[in-house]
């Protein structure tokens, strides 16, 4: 009875290991939201602008206040031009984001190239918009890709490339020589790049952040894509943007329009203040993760999880095949039945999913009395030694 194109694809494995983990009282290192509080400030700027009446439909592309600030922060951070007015639009969350984008450029037959393992919702945005997924491998364990099979990605039916920087799974930073390729070859072929960058302020290395859409020749056939919920802890509150030409975002906005009419007006409102913090909060912003990240790595490796050091973002891929385990799935519901801990399937991440068997993404975006929890559990079932 269902549609074709659902029939594509299964529900949210990390959904799924979610509700697992609340079944069995397990500690979740899944799902990517954190255990602690947004800022103070934030949360009092939502309650204000609810009680200020901001409580219904903001204008279908974002409130203007919160548009500006996205503009000002893109200029800033980003080193990307924008009008507010013209380039600017506000989605119920990056996700939508990437499917507005999806359904505003992408038709039946046309191919999209996605670097795997890859945030599983990028093929299924694929497949509702008729498209074909090609996919281009990020080998471990530096989690680049090869150039000649890039280059062999591309054929006359590439419409777009999905790029996510930093990462998720991977937690890999494109570094510039790498985005130059990708601009050349999309440049030489005529491809759009949907860049998703929701991480952009979590990185941990001294490379910086590059918005594909900053190198030449890259403005006009990038859609850049972010969002309020990883950087402020807000991911229940669903602000995402797109930052494209004006002519793309005619298109995008449409789509949008008609997928969710607009976000939260109020919690738009607070999204302007949330922008308008100081620098100082981006700077202790990272160096929390950091710290986070020290804390919860030591663990899995002592408890004998291959762990390949994230460069950004906030999760960890693994390999279980030390441990003696060769089906990720399985492994993951023992893990969250008997040790307490949930985490995510790598085969959810790959097409084939054969490809990812032996692998496991865990996230620290917790406290830090969460993942000394989680990683004494860990240590515990696995471990050979114990930590004080």
């Amino acid at each position: 009875m269902l549609a074709k194109r659902v029939q594509f694809f299964t529900e949210s494995v990390i959904r799924e290991m979610t509700r697992l983990a609340d079944q069995y009282g397990a500690i979740n290192l899944g799902q990517g939201m954190p255990d602690f509080e947004a800022p103070h400030a934030i949360k009092e700027a939502a309650c204000r602008a609810i009680q200020d009446g901001f409580n219904q439909y903001a204008i279908t592309w974002g409130a203007p206040s919160l548009r500006q600030a996205i503009a000002r922060k893109a200029r800033a951070f980003n080193g990307i031009e924008c009008d507010p007015d013209e380039h600017v639009t506000v989605c119920c969350g990056a996700t939508e984001c990437m499917m507005a984008t999806m359904l505003a450029l992408v038709d039946a037959g046309d191919e999209v190239i996605i670097f795997q393992p890859y945030y599983e919702n990028y093929a299924p945005d694929a497949l509702l918009s008729g498209a074909t997924p090609v996919w281009v491998q990020l080998h471990p364990p530096n989690w680049t890709f090869d150039p000649d099979e890039l280059r062999c990605a591309f054929t006359p039916r590439t419409r777009a490339l999905i790029l996510n920087t930093p990462n998720n799974p991977t937690g890999h930073v494109f570094t510039r020589s790498e985005l130059e390729l990708i601009a050349e070859l999309c440049q030489e072929h005529d491809v759009l790049v949907f860049s998703d960058e929701i991480y952009e302020y979590l990185i941990y290395t001294n490379q910086p952040h590059i918005s594909i859409a900053t190198l030449p020749g890259m403005g006009q056939r990038t859609v850049t894509i972010s969002g309020l919920s990883k950087t402020f802890s807000i991911t229940g509150w669903r602000l995402g943007y797109c930052i494209a030409p004006a002519a793309i975002t005619a298109g995008i906005r449409k789509a949008h329009d008609f997928l969710t009419v607009g976000a939260p007006h109020p919690l738009q409102v607070a999204g302007a203040a949330a922008l308008a913090l100081p620098d100082s909060y981006y700077h202790d912003f990272r160096e929390g993760y950091r710290r986070r990240k020290n804390l919860l790595l030591p663990f899995l490796r002592e408890a004998g999880f291959e762990v390949y050091e994230p460069e950004g973002a906030y999760y960890v891929m693994t390999d279980i095949e030390p441990l003696g385990f060769t089906d990720d799935t399985e492994f993951v519901k023992r893990m969250i039945r008997d040790v307490g801990v949930a985490a995510v399937p790598g085969s959810s991440f790959y097409q084939p999913r054969e490809l990812g068997r032996t692998k496991v993404r865990f996230m620290f975006a917790k406290r830090d009395e969460t993942l000394h929890q989680a990683g004494q559990r860990l240590m515990a079932c696995f471990g050979k030694t114990t930590r004080n």
